[in-house]
């Protein structure tokens, strides 16, 4: 699984931290910053949960 997060989408919602906080952050204005964009296996499940939660569809994954 592959991670990406569309900076010029994101809207600051914080819900990718939230749900995976070992994969995403944010910066100071609270954009969207990808930590992992190659997540653990045991990761993937909240990975694939914070791209569903993202309400600007900023987190976006391919395989």
């Amino acid at each position: 699984m592959h991670v990406e997060g569309d900076r010029d989408v994101c809207v600051g919602a914080g819900m990718c931290v939230l749900t995976a906080p070992e994969v995403f952050d944010q910066d100071d204005e609270g954009i969207v910053t990808v930590l992992a964009a190659e997540p653990p296996a045991d990761e993937e499940a909240a990975v694939k949960q914070a791209a569903t939660l993202c309400p600007s569809g900023a987190v976006r994954l391919s395989s």
